[in-house]
């Protein structure tokens, strides 16, 4: 074991024992009537689950995880665990897993544009793999970094729909000028990145950037740069029901990357899956703090007169300051579950809104729910991307406490995935019975892993 994760950092939970089971006994136990704090429950042997489906579906790709996506610090030490590499963003991202014994060869200082300070820190702290895609950027680096090792970023996705998030990356046309320019000013560049983002699910997207990674690899190496990484990005889907299927996203990229880049030509390949990791490994529970309701301003469908139907609002115990900041990533409120069944459970329409006080905080509009109480708590799945590492301390406001679990089977999972042998009296068929925390584990999980991923430097 890499001694990243123990068995302190999380509850290990039985045959058949749920992340249901632990939200309802810390609803009952750690968390009273009078305390309405958001929390989460983290199922940390569905991110084991993911990663091992990742490895198997694309054997020659790294995983480097980005901290933006989810910085807390079970999912940190589980990937660090698992051999992953971390992309981060700043100089805190870079710092947090540093902290915990992360090698800064595990490290890819992915953000395009950075202050010189951070950059001045991770020349510091012994992390050289960073990436640009302008001249500025070059300049910095080239001043405060020498040692750096570049990827120039290209666009992958020029169309009008595309979430500012991915609209960073240099043209193919500009590619030549600024190699050129890192030639001028002595800076290594050692291969191409590229990040399609969350709303580019079509997976022929990933196939047209590997060709166009494949020409800006060719523009390198006639410059005469040692060109050997490949950075394939993100955009792999987190939740199963996608337009597009993780393995389907897959099969594209290795056929793409077969004709561009075969295996043996000397190129390495990484990518930074964020959501596909965690998304559905969290579960958020928020108590109903504060209710409104709203009169109709039109008659009913049915005759009724103006006002005689009501719509509510709901205000909860956490807001999209906090950890619902995944509204402001594009991503659309879960529908809740509900902790109780409501009597009667006739639905009107319903809005959800954060915290009293600030009046732009609307987490969702348009809900059919019941008419629901104060104190009352709701249940939202698919809650782990870009929900904790946004969170804030505004209005007082603590982050969301976060409980992990993990099934032994999960956990012996890790240990066979860092080669520790079970005792004598773990035979195959144990190893092998599922173990529940919300999932059936799959076969691959008693099989070892064909690789963990080294360092890329």
């Amino acid at each position: 074991m890499n001694g990243y994760l123990n068995e302190s950092n999380f509850t290990m939970v039985e045959e058949g024992f749920t992340t249901r089971d632990l939200l309802e006994n810390l609803l009952v136990g750690l968390y009273p009537p009078s305390d309405q704090q958001a929390f989460f429950v983290a199922d940390l042997g569905d991110i084991v689950k993911k990663h091992l489906r990742f490895l198997k579906a694309l054997p020659r790709v790294k995983p480097y995880f980005p901290v933006k996506c989810n910085s807390s610090g079970g999912v940190v030490r589980l990937l660090a665990e698992l051999g992953a590499g971390f992309a981060c963003a700043s100089k805190t991202e870079i710092a947090a897993v540093q902290s915990i014994g992360v090698p800064a060869d595990k490290i890819f200082y992915s953000s395009p544009c950075k202050p010189i300070a951070h950059i001045k820190y991770a020349a510091s702290h012994g992390v050289r793999l960073m990436a640009f895609d302008n001249e500025v950027e070059l300049g910095k680096v080239a001043r405060s970094h020498p040692h750096a090792r570049m990827l120039l970023g290209i666009a992958a996705d020029s169309s009008p729909s595309a979430h500012p998030s991915m609209m960073f990356g240099a043209t193919l046309k500009s590619c030549r000028r600024l190699l050129e320019a890192a030639k001028e000013q002595a800076v290594e560049v050692v291969g191409i990145s590229f990040h399609l983002g969350s709303c580019s699910l079509e997976p022929q997207g990933f196939a047209q950037a590997v060709a166009e990674a494949q020409l800006a690899f060719d523009m390198g190496t006639e410059l005469g740069y040692r060109m050997h990484l490949l950075d394939i990005g993100g955009g792999f889907p987190g939740t199963e029901d996608a337009r597009a299927q993780f393995e389907e996203i897959a099969a594209v990229i290795n056929s793409a990357l077969d004709t561009y880049f075969p295996e043996g030509c000397g190129v390495e390949i990484v990518a930074r899956p964020g959501r596909y990791y965690v998304t559905s490994a969290f579960t958020l529970a928020a108590s109903i703090t504060a209710k409104e309701e709203v009169p109709a301003e039109q008659p009913g469908s049915d005759g009724e007169e103006a006002g005689s139907k009501k719509s509510l609002v709901y205000h909860l115990s956490d807001g999209i300051y906090g950890a619902f900041s995944c509204v402001l990533f594009d991503s659309p409120c879960p529908k809740p579950l509900l902790h109780k069944k409501p009597c009667p459970d006739h639905l009107l329409c319903s809005s959800l809104r954060g915290p009293p006080g600030h009046s732009e905080d609307r987490i969702a509009e348009g809900m059919e729910l019941p008419d629901l109480q104060d104190g009352d708590w709701l249940i939202f799945q698919d809650m782990g991307a870009y929900t904790i590492a946004a969170s804030s301390l505004l209005g007082g406001r603590s982050q969301p406490q976060v409980t992990y679990a993990m099934s032994r089977l999960a956990w012996k999972a890790v240990q066979l995935f860092q080669g520790k042998l079970l005792s004598a009296e773990d035979d195959h068929e144990s190893a092998c019975t599922p173990l529940s925390c919300g999932w059936e584990m799959v076969e691959s999980l008693c099989v070892p892993p064909v690789f963990a991923p080294a360092g890329i430097i």
